[in-house]
């Protein structure tokens, strides 16, 4: 396997590990009363973080200071985010309202930025 299907491997796996954040901390947010959107924009910071931890450790070479890495990590995730987050909205628009929904608008969302954020972690974040 090259390395960059083996990154793109891992990082796949990771997004897996992020979307059960993305869901878990999404239905605690609503249980809470946080709406759909709120709790939505809460559970994506958990995951993004969740995400960065795994992906700095075991899909990319890590190296300088984490704090900043860590902002350049949300920021180029930022583009995905806007495909994710408008997957989620549409999903929720669309479709009639279920305890699933938005479970399925975060699978979604997921797939729809995941490309956008490989390539961005890859040669933006973690740049050899």
């Amino acid at each position: 396997m090259s390395k960059l299907a083996g990154q793109l491997l891992r990082f796949a796996v990771t997004g897996v590990i992020g979307f059960g954040a993305d869901v878990a901390v999404l239905y605690c947010a609503l249980a809470l009363g946080c709406g759909p959107y709120l709790g939505r924009l809460l559970s994506f910071l958990a995951a993004v973080y969740v995400t960065w931890r795994i992906n700095r450790r075991y899909t990319f070479t890590s190296s300088g200071s984490p704090w900043r890495e860590w902002w350049r990590y949300l920021g180029a995730m930022s583009g995905g985010a806007l495909l994710n987050l408008g997957a989620y909205t549409l999903t929720l628009w669309l479709l009639p309202p279920a305890a699933w929904l938005p479970a399925l608008g975060v699978a979604i969302g997921s797939l729809a930025g995941m490309a956008l954020n490989f390539l961005s972690a890859k040669f933006f974040v973690f740049k050899s």
